[in-house]
């Protein structure tokens, strides 16, 4: 019973072998690779020992196709957790804030090079292993395509009712001009052709493997363009209030960050000055303060003595200097206020930028005077004021103090003081929108009360006990930029184009063979065949076949007395079975 269930699978497999070597002993050369893929090797052509064997093993499984695919999906998901988790690269603070809120998986992230992902040691392996593998896949492959370019199609295999696509029928027209008549339709539709033998043998499709090597080759150009742009990229932020203006040096920017490979000196020489920040919003409907114009107006020069050029940031629309763009990110308002010391001296005045908090601008920072002031006795000593700025206040008893729009409608500016040491000279980095209470102490009011008010545009608050005085004078807006540049990104986006077209192209042009046999039968009638191979079963080589051999029959009609064709040779005429049994077969053999 045992051998019952056993024997059939192995002679069923004895017999697809026999096929395999019949077909390839009949088809030939016209049965070659129509495909640049290296062949899979079975597992029983696998070295058993040898160090140069397994390399050479390992060699061949790493320049796979499939091998390329897994990797390049393993690359994608480890940009998953470069996504979603904090990067040193990007903001240090965010993550020191988010190891402090995470204290369970924060060590596990920092052992596995989360918060690193893109310069980490697994990373930077899966791309190195992802590009050696492109490369040698592409290189053998691109040999055999040019090889194939210079040779001309191979010659009709003895038997062409073995291939997928046939047809035949009898004329009477001459061999020769049946060839002639062949050889010109095919070249005519734009078939690399020529005459073998009885045959003319025509090829086409070839971009199709081109498409595959322009996708391979697109990939390993938005690889090195992507490396090459994290290791000499540069990107900063600034802050610019109106009338102020920005020079693309280090000691400009708020902040900076850059690729390992970047020098300070191959900043691109510019700057400009912000004129104006118009925005306008939408005043009704379900959209009622949603921004409608976000404009930044400009006046730019290219290097030290360029000629002043004027210019309009919008969002999604950054000015390009020298390869380096200039994005507009963000914007708010500046109150400007003026602060008097007991004796009426003026000793601060300034636009003050404010930070936003929601949608309609609600603003809060830090107002803060350093030098200057004196009290009322006449000591030095330093000023620090909170600050709560709405563009639009609903007024007094009309809800908390948030901004009901976005534009500086009734414009209110709410302030409580301080006096004493801000801790300039601590050594360390203060955050310009908080102020440092520590060593600071608050004025109060008659009441004993936190003193703090609310202030109009032209409004003044007076300090108590003759310490002077803070108006509130005008409002100015301010801009955010970020001024970046990254290197071979036009070399990222031809390879990201040359990839989709390649990938077209790979995927919807069949590579196929054609030929055309005439030759006199033994009634002395000639018998013409046609018959088609493709890369792959497909359904569109019948047809192509079929309006092939419609359009030669114009020069070769079928004799009207003619039954529906003969072989030319000799050889008997296969079974039914056996022709529909081998006619699956040559095309898997052109694969292999």
């Amino acid at each position: 019973m045992s051998n019952t269930k056993s024997n059939p699978p192995a002679a069923e497999r004895e017999a697809r072998d026999e096929l395999d070597r019949e077909n390839a002993r009949e088809l030939g050369a016209a049965g070659s690779r129509l495909s640049t893929a290296p062949s899979e090797e079975s597992s029983a052509g696998l070295p058993a020992m040898g160090v140069i064997g397994w390399v050479r093993w390992f060699w061949r499984q790493l320049t796979s196709m499939r091998v390329a695919l897994i990797l390049l999906f393993l690359l994608s998901l480890g940009a998953i957790p470069g996504s979603l988790i904090p990067q040193n690269s990007v903001d240090e603070m965010k993550v020191e804030t988010f190891k402090k809120a995470h204290t369970t998986v924060s060590p596990i992230y920092e052992k596995l090079q989360f918060f690193d992902v893109y310069s980490s040691v697994w990373f930077s392996a899966i791309y190195i292993l992802l590009f050696v593998s492109l490369i040698g896949c592409i290189v053998p492959r691109t040999g055999q395509f040019v090889g194939q370019l210079r040779s001309r199609p191979p010659g009709a295999p003895k038997r062409l009712t073995r291939l997928p696509a046939y047809t035949t029928w009898r004329t009477g027209a001459e061999p020769a001009q049946v060839r002639e008549a062949a050889l010109a339709m095919m070249r005519k539709r734009r078939y690399r052709a020529h005459t073998a033998g009885d045959a003319v043998a025509a090829e086409k499709g070839y971009l199709r493997e081109a498409g595959n090597l322009v996708f391979h080759i697109a990939l390993i150009v938005m690889l090195v363009a992507f490396a090459f742009g994290q290791l000499f990229k540069s990107e900063g932020g600034k802050l610019v209030v109106e009338g102020d203006g920005f020079s693309n040096t280090l000691t400009q920017y708020d902040d900076f960050k850059s690729g390992s490979l970047f020098d300070a000196d191959s900043l691109a020489p510019f700057s400009f000055k912000l004129d104006k920040f118009t925005g306008t919003y939408e005043r009704s409907g379900p959209q009622r303060g949603t921004p409608r114009t976000y404009e930044a107006h400009v006046t730019y020069e290219k290097g030290a003595y360029g000629k002043p050029q004027k210019s309009v940031i919008r969002v999604n629309e950054p000015l390009v200097i020298d390869g380096t763009k200039v994005y507009l990110n963000a914007h708010g308002y500046a109150p400007v206020v003026s602060v008097k010391d007991g004796r009426g001296k003026e000793v601060y005045r300034s636009p003050v930028p404010l930070l936003p908090i929601d949608n309609n601008v609600t603003s809060t920072g830090a107002i803060k005077v350093f030098d200057g002031y004196r009290d009322k006795n006449g000591k030095k000593t330093q000023l620090g004021f909170q600050a709560f700025f709405v563009p639009t206040f609903a007024g007094n008893g009309k809800g908390t103090m948030f901004s009901q729009f976005p534009a500086a409608d009734m414009p209110v500016l709410a302030l409580n003081g301080y006096q004493g040491y801000l801790g300039p000279d601590s050594g360390l980095a203060q955050n310009v929108y908080q102020l440092d209470k520590s060593k600071m102490t608050e004025f109060k009011d008659a009441e004993g009360k936190q003193l703090k008010q609310r202030l109009l545009v032209g409004e003044t608050m007076k300090l108590p006990d003759g310490a002077g005085s803070i108006t509130f004078e005008g409002i100015q807006e301010w801009a955010s930029f970020q001024i970046s540049e990254q290197p071979a990104s036009g070399w990222a986006l031809t390879g990201a184009v040359a990839a989709i077209a390649g990938l077209a192209g790979s995927l919807f042009i069949q590579r196929r063979r054609v030929w055309v046999r005439a030759v006199r039968g033994a009634d002395g009638v000639t018998v013409v065949e046609m018959a088609g191979l493709g890369r792959s079963e497909s359904a569109k080589l019948p047809e192509e076949l079929a309006d092939l051999a419609v359009a030669l029959i114009e020069s070769a009609p079928p004799r009207a007395d003619a039954g529906p064709g003969a072989e030319p040779d000799s050889s008997p005429e296969p079974d039914s079975d056996s022709v529909e049994e081998s006619s699956e077969e040559p095309a898997e053999g052109a694969e292999k």
